[in-house]
């Protein structure tokens, strides 16, 4: 059976109470049928032993002693529920017999010889006994049974069984509407979650589901969800950006070489301005290639994969490599290098993440640093974390500049220094790949003095 997920709800709440109220009313049923064998039986009891007193023990023989006296104390008072008493020997033969018993007997259970209450008929209505074994002298000489009517108590029984039995069906009919109606209040934050989402769409991101007030269940779901969104529009973002910086960083190279290439193909040159125009074609190609290189690790940095995390090798490892990489650099500007070494060879860091986030920030600072001065790098330790600060005594960077330094293709004053290459995505590189290891950049500068880079690892 295919239901909603309404009717599911109220389903399983209405067959859940529904479950409970059968326990209950069958509890109430027998705790009040328990209670009246209870004063039945401790009547019958009473009136066994009462009447016992009442009879004389011959031999074998068991007799009422004052027959006739109990005969008229019959006729002379009103028994509301009358008690009926028999006497048996110990074989099992009949002895004597109350007065109101007239024609009929009370049968005895062979299989309740002591204190045994059990159920039975006196013609053909139900009756309630109870068998006492009679003694004189410590030998078993009969038994004494009583009974009572047992119409009014199982009448008793039978309508509260019928009134519980209504009053159940009652409930569970009602129980049934207010169920679906509870279960239809319950879904309404889905059924918000439900229309909220089906209105969001690629151009309509920003659309978030409104939360509940409570701080429950849903409250956890709704924000699950717009967590989810936030996370969905920022890759739609990433991807949008990806194709815009693309677009503006490849237009410039590409069209140097279609206006190039046009201007070889209009008339026949000399070899030498050939050869000049391939070269600057190349230079153009390269470009290119660096910058889609360096997008697509961006794209990878974005999607937050740590699949290169490891292995783990020695910080100063790094800056080794990173310095001997570009040595010619540092000798063609004649460039001294300072490393201050406070923490040796012991502290090991992700080496695909380290080395991006390095590799930028010391190419960085040869290329900007002034011909013929020094870069510092100093390793020190500061409680728990590792500090790697990288000086340059370059260019500066003005210091309304300094909060946009990690933005995509961003560069401060590229005008001033056309002989520098680059096309500002290196340090948006290390700044991705600092969030990807949880390392911490910052950076200061002075306009025309220096800038020093400061990495927590």
């Amino acid at each position: 059976m295919n239901l909603s997920f309404r009717n599911r709800i109220g389903l399983y709440y209405m067959a859940a109470t529904a479950i409970i109220m059968a326990v209950a009313f069958l509890t109430v049923y027998f705790v009040v049928r328990g209670v009246v064998y209870q004063n039945l039986d401790r009547d019958l009891s009473y009136e066994a032993k009462k009447h016992t007193r009442e009879i004389k023990v011959i031999g074998d023989s068991i007799k009422i002693k004052n027959k006739r006296e109990w005969e008229e104390r019959e006729h002379r008072e009103v028994q509301v529920n009358p008690v009926f008493i028999q006497f048996w020997d110990k074989n099992g033969v009949f002895m004597d017999k109350s007065p109101n018993l007239k024609e009929n007997h009370l049968k005895l259970n062979a299989n309740s010889n002591y204190n045994g209450h059990y159920n039975g008929h006196l013609n053909q209505r139900p009756i309630r006994q109870v068998q006492l074994p009679i003694e004189d002298k410590g030998k078993l000489k009969g038994f004494i049974v009583a009974a009572m009517s047992l119409e009014a108590s199982q009448m008793v029984l039978y309508n509260l069984r019928n009134i519980l039995l209504i009053v159940y069906l009652l409930l569970l009919a009602s129980l049934y509407f207010i169920s679906k109606f509870i279960a239809g209040r319950s879904i309404i934050p889905v059924k918000n979650v439900i229309q909220t989402t089906n209105r969001i769409t690629r151009n309509s991101l920003n659309e978030r589901v409104e939360l509940p007030q409570n701080k429950d269940e849903m409250f956890d779901l709704t924000s699950s969800i717009n967590d989810l969104l936030n996370r969905i529009e920022n890759a739609l973002e990433r991807e949008r950006q990806f194709t815009s910086d693309a677009s503006h960083e490849l237009r410039t190279p590409l069209a140097t070489l279609k206006g190039t290439l046009e201007v070889l193909v209009r008339k026949p040159r000399e070899r030498s301005e050939y050869e000049e125009k391939i070269k600057l074609c190349l230079t153009e190609i390269n470009r290119i290639t660096s910058i889609i290189e360096q997008l697509l690790l961006l794209a990878r940095l974005d999607t937050g994969s740590k699949s290169a995390e490891k292995p783990l090798i020695p910080l100063t490892s790094i800056i080794e490599e990173i310095l001997f990489r570009h040595n010619n650099v540092a000798t063609e500007k004649k460039l001294t290098i300072k490393i201050k070494n406070d923490i040796g060879d012991k502290v090991l860091i992700p080496q695909y993440f380290g080395n991006l986030i390095l590799e930028n920030i010391i190419e960085n600072a040869l290329k900007y640093a002034k011909d013929e001065t020094t870069i510092h790098i100093a390793l020190t330790k500061s409680e728990s974390k590792v500090i790697c600060k990288i000086r340059d005594e370059g260019i500066g960077i003005k210091e309304g500049d300094l909060h946009r330094l990690f933005n995509n293709f961003f560069r401060s004053d590229p005008l001033q220094h056309k002989d520098v290459t680059g096309n500002g995505l290196g340090l948006s590189i290390a700044k991705k790949a600092a969030d990807a290891i949880n390392t911490k950049i910052s950076v200061e500068s002075e306009f025309r003095k220096g800038t020093i880079f400061t990495v927590e690892f």
